[in-house]
């Protein structure tokens, strides 16, 4: 057997220099006429370890490379050949699964199972790993009914977001009488910090198109949308290449498998708008309206795309699907929690030391996807808070490290689980600054259907930045709560119902920095620029003159081999003398 070489080129790999190292190792084995074969694949979820390059030697052993460039390759690729492999580069040593690697040994691939495996271009790589065999169970051996009491018996629940049981939403679209409905799968995954869905479509995207065919089976639908982004140009191609396939083969369209079901599949590109990830806007978008949420019930399962019953669930929901069909409900249910089963796929980013896409059962605590999976945090500065849900979502302190993660547990911290953004913070983050930044996306992505959404969150970002500041005064606490309960009553969709939770939740953990910016005029994390102060320690300085060489506004002065001195009038407190200086002279307060 040929030796398998797979580059990881999603947009992670492509962006780390993927695209060359694939050419560089393109070429080599034509001049050397290795017997090797190349193959693209996805992200395996180690992003920060890109370039990512896996050699496949047979017999389930694999070596697995990361933090690669060009120059390596013919070294590794020389090495793999003559049986005598590099090893001081490798990231893995057996296989995706092994113990060896601590960012994998916790995870559980139910979702990914195919990111980073199979070619995503390749239908017959699916095929090979069990694809679409679940589709044909359902449609040649299963009614609608066995299949949604095989839904509700795993307990998945919609990752969207919301946590909705599958099985029951697509129940209430199967009751819906109506010659015409619509399965829809919103891939609008606009949360900073979140990637899940990107790399699902750009690894496995027949994984995703197999489970919407699940459901339309399931409720009697003959034709669906998915909704992705503009932005993510890569997995609307791989998407467009797998329905073509699908196509090809018989697996969509008409008189599927010979069975007599058809199903036909689109790809509807989004504009980037963020209110578009709630189902009637997304509806909206693809009836070519302004992507505006519209009043419920009556719900999309009965009156949803052009008036018709309508399925919609994420990305990551329909991936579950096949798995669960294939392998059975209470394979699945044997994951997590008593409420919450299955794995949950998380975009691990912020100040974390393995940032990437990582897939775990319900049920572990923070401190272990931190600290286990994601290697503890860079730098090794103290945990301070985790932002999890997105935009939507809340801050999670220090103090509640050991908080579990599953549906419920994450609700009363006053975060929510969200899509599966989430963004590690150290002491060095200021958490007014972080409520500012996440209030400021949402009050930009606002449609300004509802008032209090439109300006309330206008006027709540106007306080958090009156007190970055420090012109704030203690009033503004109770007004940005005052505020947000009014939001939280008064917004039609869930952007605006949940726009105020990184407020809320930085008050209730953090309110002790809210107070030192507004009493003491200070920003304890030393982030917000207004309050900051730069100063020359003078029994450290030694007069190098570094920082006065990288003022741009000549704000610090003094003679060589003698402390210098910093004018606060001239100083635009850019850091740029904090930077230059290898002593440690300079003092940020």
């Amino acid at each position: 057997m040929a030796i398998i070489i797979n580059v990881g080129v999603a947009s992670c790999g492509l962006a780390a220099g993927a695209g060359e190292i694939y050419d560089t190792l393109d070429t080599l084995i034509k001049d050397k006429n290795y017997d090797v074969v190349l193959k693209k694949t996805g992200c395996i979820g180690m992003c920060f370890a890109e370039p990512i390059v896996e050699f496949d030697l047979g017999e389930e052993k694999t070596i697995t490379y990361g933090y690669l460039e060009s120059k390596d390759m013919q070294e590794i690729v020389e090495g793999i050949i003559a049986g005598n492999p590099v090893l001081d580069k490798a990231i893995l040593a057996t296989d995706h699964d092994c113990a060896e690697n601590e960012n994998l040994a916790s995870q559980e691939r139910i979702v990914m199972r195919n990111c980073g495996v199979i070619d995503p271009e390749n239908i017959d790589d699916y095929i090979a790993n069990d694809g679409y065999k679940s589709m044909e169970k359902v449609i040649k051996e299963m009614t609608s009914l066995e299949v949604i009491d095989e839904m509700k018996k795993s307990g998945l629940r919609g990752r969207g977001g919301a946590g909705f049981s599958t099985g029951l939403k697509w129940q209430f679209a199967y009751d819906s009488k109506n010659e015409k409905k619509y399965v829809i799968c919103n891939a609008d995954e606009g949360d900073p910090g979140a990637f899940m869905d990107r790399s699902v479509l750009e690894g496995d995207p027949h994984s995703i198109i197999e489970g919407m065919a699940i459901c339309a089976f399931v409720i009697g639908a003959d034709e669906g949308y998915i909704y992705c982004r503009a932005e993510y140009p890569l997995a609307v191609k791989h998407l467009l290449k797998a329905i073509e396939d699908a196509e090809a083969r018989g697996l969509l369209g008409n008189n599927i498998l010979g069975t007599g079901f058809n199903f036909e599949l689109h790809v509807k590109e989004g504009a980037g708008a963020f209110v578009c990830g709630e189902e009637t806007a997304l509806i909206a978008s693809i009836e070519g309206e302004r992507g505006m949420p519209r009043l419920r019930p009556p719900f999309p399962a009965q009156s949803g795309l052009w008036k018709k019953p309508t399925n919609n669930n994420n990305v990551e929901t329909y991936a579950n699907v096949p798995w669960i069909i294939l392998h059975g409900a209470e394979a699945y249910a044997k994951f997590g929690t008593e409420k919450s089963k299955g794995t949950k796929v998380f975009a691990l980013t912020g100040k974390i030391k393995n940032s990437g896409l990582i897939e775990v059962p319900m049920g572990l605590t923070i401190r272990d996807v931190i600290y286990k999976v994601g290697g503890g945090m860079k730098e090794d500065k103290p945990f301070k808070a985790v932002q999890l849900g997105g935009p939507s979502g809340g801050c999670i302190p220090a103090e509640l490290i050991d908080t579990i993660i599953d549906y419920e547990s994450i609700t009363k911290t006053g975060a929510i689980m969200g899509s599966g953004g989430m963004v590690v913070m150290d002491t060095s983050t200021c958490m007014v600054d972080i409520a500012k930044f996440f209030l400021n996306f949402t009050q930009n992505e606002s449609c300004g259907k509802c008032t209090f959404c439109r300006i309330g969150t206008k006027r709540m970002l106007e306080i958090l930045t009156r007190i970055s500041e420090g012109e704030g005064v203690m009033e503004d606490i109770d007004k940005l709560l005052n505020l947000s309960e009014r939001i939280i009553n008064t917004s039609l969709c869930g952007l605006g119902k949940s726009a105020p939770n990184p407020v809320l939740t930085t008050i209730k953990y953090f309110r002790k920095e809210y107070e030192a910016h507004i009493i003491d005029k200070r920003c304890p994390a030393g982030v917000c620029t207004s309050l900051l102060k730069y100063e020359v320690i003078t029994d450290k300085c030694i007069g190098c003159t570094a920082c006065a060489r990288k003022c741009p506004t000549n704000a610090i002065s003094g003679e060589v081999k003698k402390p210098h001195v910093i004018s606060q009038e001239l100083c635009i407190k850019c850091g740029a003398c904090y930077d230059a200086c290898r002593f440690q002279a300079i003092s940020k307060v």
